[in-house]
């Protein structure tokens, strides 16, 4: 009997603690959500069972996330602010800027799109939070999973596995929260509105574009460099149609290897002593609010913009200023043929959308200067 008790007392099960238990229920939820329902499976897979990881005693005592453990050595590239930018990097050799160029427009959507940002921040200053921690959970209404997590490595680490938890949570549930919100802001008038088809954006452009938006807006923003550059760079490498490997390994090997690291390492921040507390539920609740508002200012602003234009543009393409590419221009998509089938929107929604991205990244570095 002493025997067994010394073997029982060297198993996980003898040293789980209940917070540990619950936030293995929770990272089997996400798996689900990642796996079932697909919700961004491509981060919720690989941050869910990071999460796993962190909370199962045996794993927790041998240290991975402990200096000398795999993880910890993994999360330096967290840390340093090394795996959001190479991430914006092959989302840049991914995307075609084409719809943004061809209708500069979009570009005032995708700033309108970041007042969750600003709404959530002082939210969470009116909740107690101090500036660096309220900024860290502002920059969730941009919808931007990579920029959110190197903002918040910057100025508020020890709340890293909420708010990138939160972050991806509510990127994966971009079809469910933003439908409602935008039936609920525009007419079936407006929801029906067919837009013209974009002109045609010659490659010469398409080059000139990353080069002078890398200019322009590091030059305002200084701190946003390591976000818009690789971005700028990604989309450069892709344009310039010279280096055709290099595109193909970014936007594929590269982005894949990063986004499993970058998802486990996150997830194991995440332990049940840290996660679950008070300061939890309320980035929960203020991300929720950050993301709403974000797709209300983009909306609305679309019905402004349906106004001065004598409703030539669908204001629901507003919603798509949000940062998740592409799936919020899909959402948009998907409505707009459900009130219209010869609408075709997922175009115009992708200049919006483009937008969203820098935009965000341009928010995370002006609030760098103010807190940092």
């Amino acid at each position: 009997m002493e025997l067994l008790k010394i073997l029982y007392g060297t198993t996980g099960i003898s040293m789980i603690t209940g917070r540990q238990l619950i936030m293995i229920i929770i990272s089997l939820i996400l798996l689900y959500l990642a796996i079932k329902k697909q919700y961004e499976p491509y981060l919720l897979l690989p941050i869910s069972f990071g999460m796993l990881l962190a909370n199962l005693p045996a794993v927790a005592n041998e240290g991975l996330m402990e200096k000398g453990g795999l993880l910890y050595y993994l999360y330096q590239g967290v840390k340093l602010g090394i795996y959001p930018p190479l991430i914006f990097l092959a989302i840049g050799a991914s995307t075609d800027f084409g719809p943004l160029i061809a209708n500069p427009k979009s570009l005032l959507l995708g700033a309108a799109a970041q007042l969750g940002i600003f709404v959530a921040f002082l939210g969470a200053i009116l909740l107690g939070l101090t500036g660096k921690e309220a900024a860290s959970i502002g920059i969730i209404g941009g919808a931007d999973g990579p920029t959110a997590i190197y903002l918040t490595t910057k100025l508020a680490p020890h709340l890293l596995g909420s708010i990138a938890i939160a972050a991806y949570s509510y990127m994966a549930l971009v079809p469910v929260i933003q439908p409602p919100i935008i039936k609920l802001l525009t007419t079936k008038k407006e929801r029906m509105v067919e837009m013209k088809q974009l002109r045609f954006v010659s490659q010469r452009e398409k080059i000139i574009f990353p080069i002078a938006v890398t200019i322009i807006v590091i030059l305002l923003v200084p701190s946003s460099a390591p976000l818009i550059g690789m971005l700028m760079l990604g989309n450069l490498i892709k344009e310039a149609g010279v280096v055709s490997n290099l595109v193909e390994h970014a936007r594929g090997a590269m982005l894949y290897c990063i986004t499993i690291v970058l998802g486990m390492t996150v997830g194991a921040t995440a332990d049940g002593e840290h996660f679950l507390s008070f300061v939890t539920i309320k980035i929960i609740i203020l991300g929720l609010i950050a993301f709403s508002f974000g797709t209300v200012g983009g909306v609305l602003f679309g019905k402004i913009m349906y106004k001065f234009t004598r409703g030539k543009v669908n204001p629901m393409i507003g919603a798509a200023g949000v940062s998740a590419v592409p799936m919020a221009a899909r959402v948009v998509q998907k409505i707009g043929q459900s009130e219209n089938p010869k609408n075709f929107l997922l175009m115009h929604a992708m200049g919006p959308n483009i937008a969203g991205v820098i935009g965000s990244a341009v928010a995370a570095g002006a609030l760098l200067i103010i807190f940092r």
